[in-house]
């Protein structure tokens, strides 16, 4: 090598100046708590997608993500939304106040649950029809299915349904938390009224409304062996029973969670037991961190369902 080329080779391997370090209490050096634990439910989200997991697999981590965005409102936004109210604006390492935060975890939240509907409508229920289980709108039954699922309605859900009106005599019922509701706007020769139906918890969510079936269809393939119908769509489609003589406008399913972020001074309490018990009691009246609606109630309606409930609630 000639001393020039031995010149280039050397200046080509000369370091440069060091890249600049960050001071440690740089907000980039941080990663959110918040914001990583909704990264970690992309993850679970990503169970589900992933074909090389079984089926039913699939569906119980599908299922996952829904239970612990519940747990991550109950405690984590709860917690967010009581510093705001109390004018507790301090900045985190992460250089994050609390609003900037709720406004960050809105829009992770949307994107997480758009990803979970995704994969529930595109990959999921098409696999599951494709192994026997199929997951069906009311309005989708035949003749056969409608008779099971009203029959269902009239013997098991009717007996166990307590429609609450609300007008200025009444007040507004309780909506107790991760209750599944249905909003109902009814009418009269008075004007239009507002209900509210509990869907019961007692009761399984999906309701089967077919017998197994072996032998293959007029087409030669196998059908379903396995139809169910959500039970909410099965009390939307006969709320004429339980409010006869009056005309159904509007009738919305809606779910809330409430906050249940419930601090403990255990060196104050003389009995734990008792305190405890009485903290997960205030649980059920503790303000309302989100409510979810499905389909969205009009624009002119929403204010009996958000404003009673809580104002201050994030509705999706």
């Amino acid at each position: 090598m000639t001393p020039k080329k031995s010149r280039v080779a050397a200046a080509a391997q000369k370091p440069g100046p060091p890249p600049e370090v960050p001071p440690l209490n740089a907000p980039q050096l941080y990663i959110n708590r918040e914001l990583s634990l909704l990264a970690f439910q992309f993850r679970v989200l990503e169970e589900a997608q992933d074909e090389l997991n079984p089926l039913l697999e699939r569906v119980k981590f599908l299922s996952i993500v829904g239970s612990n965005t519940d747990e991550f409102f109950m405690v984590r936004v709860a917690g967010l939304i009581d510093q705001v109210d109390a004018g507790i604006l301090d900045v985190g390492p992460d250089g994050m106040h609390p609003t900037t935060q709720l406004v960050a975890i809105r829009r992770e939240v949307k994107k997480l649950l758009s990803d979970a509907h995704k994969c529930l409508h595109d990959q999921l229920l098409p696999a599951l029809t494709e192994a026997g289980i199929q997951v069906l709108d009311y309005a989708a039954l035949n003749e056969k299915q409608l008779a099971i699922a009203d029959a269902y309605f009239r013997e098991t859900a009717f007996p166990v349904l307590t429609p609450l009106a609300f007008d200025p005599g009444r007040p507004f019922p309780h909506i107790s938390n991760l209750s599944l509701n249905i909003a109902v706007v009814v009418k009269d020769q008075n004007g239009e009224h507002f209900a509210r139906v509990k869907v019961p918890d007692t009761l399984a969510q999906l309701v089967r409304v077919t017998t197994p079936i072996h032998s293959p269809d007029e087409a030669g393939s196998k059908q379903p062996e396995h139809v169910f119908i959500w039970l909410e769509q099965l009390i939307v489609a006969n709320l004429k029973y339980l409010f006869p003589g009056l005309r159904i406008v509007e009738a919305h399913p809606f779910h809330i969670t409430r906050d249940a972020e419930v601090a403990i001074q255990e060196v104050e309490s003389d009995d734990l037991l008792e305190t405890v018990e009485e903290a997960v009691w205030r649980r059920r009246f503790r303000d309302v961190v989100r409510i979810q609606e499905c389909p969205p109630i009009s624009k002119n309606k929403r204010w009996v369902v958000l404003d009673q409930v809580s104002g201050k609630a994030l509705s999706e």
